[in-house]
Parts: C-alpha cells; structure tokens; sequence
C-alpha cells in the first residue's frame, strides 16, 4: 500500500473497527490527513474524548497501538484541534 489515497482509506476503515469503544464513552475520533513525508496521522478527538484526561492514553496506548500495527506506512499519530 503505497498510495496515499489507500492509505487514508485504511486509517478511515480501521478507525470504523475502534470507534464503538470510543462511543461506549461518549467520544469519538475522526480522521483529519496523513502526512506524507513524516509518515504522520493527524486525527481529532471528539466528544468525551476531546476532553478527557486520559485521552493522551487512549491516544498512544489505544489508537497508536492499534493503527501502527495495522498499516505499517503510518510511523506516529498526532492529535490535533
């Protein structure tokens, strides 16, 4: 998987296969760009996650964990606003 249109549509579908764990606590995540050249994921967090203090965690240990293991293109997933 090389293009980046594949990509994104593989962080989108694997971002499907997560977001109920999210919803089961009110929060959500949505996917904003993938960064090329840093090989970067940039994703929002939404409702109860937006603001949660454990949402670094859920960032790194949860949703990094998860899309670092399924699409090998991805090297690091940022939050952003």
């Amino acid at each position: 998987m090389t293009d980046i249109k594949d990509i994104e549509k593989e962080i989108n579908r694997q971002l499907n296969v997560i977001r109920p764990y999210l919803k089961e606590d009110g929060g959500d995540v949505e996917f904003v760009r993938f960064e090329e050249e840093t090989a970067v994921a940039e994703l929002r967090l939404l409702g109860a996650c937006k603001d949660c203090p454990l949402s670094v965690m859920t960032l790194r240990a949860g949703i990094e964990r998860y899309l670092l293991s399924r699409i090998p293109e991805i090297k690091r997933i940022e939050a952003v606003n």
